[in-house]
């Protein structure tokens, strides 16, 4: 028969799961009506970017200026994972074949 402790006890993956869903929930439960609201350097107001805003615990949220009503939210080792990545090349895109940025049929 189990033992009421073996029950209670969570796999390392259920652990970390759970921690997630903890931080994700904490994450979308603050208020960031207040926040400022940063792009890149030399982008007009009426352009098309990527907006970031620093939240507590080196969390950061990021929108795009065209849908500012909806804002994808980072941990701080997220956003440091996100970050190395992108300075390492992951998200390099191939380059196009044409001018219009698509590939060529």
């Amino acid at each position: 028969m189990a033992d009421a402790d073996d029950i209670a006890a969570k796999t390392p993956d259920e652990d970390v799961r759970a921690r997630k869903a903890r931080e994700r929930d904490e994450l979308y439960g603050l208020d960031i009506s207040g926040v400022e609201w940063h792009s890149a350097p030399g982008t007009e107001d009426h352009e098309e970017r990527v907006e970031i805003a620093y939240l507590p615990e080196g969390a950061v949220a990021m929108r795009s200026s065209l849908d500012p009503d909806t804002v994808l939210r980072y941990t701080e080792a997220e956003w440091q994972a996100f970050v190395l990545g992108a300075r390492d090349g992951e998200f390099d895109l191939e380059p196009a074949s044409d001018p219009g940025g698509l590939p060529a049929e």
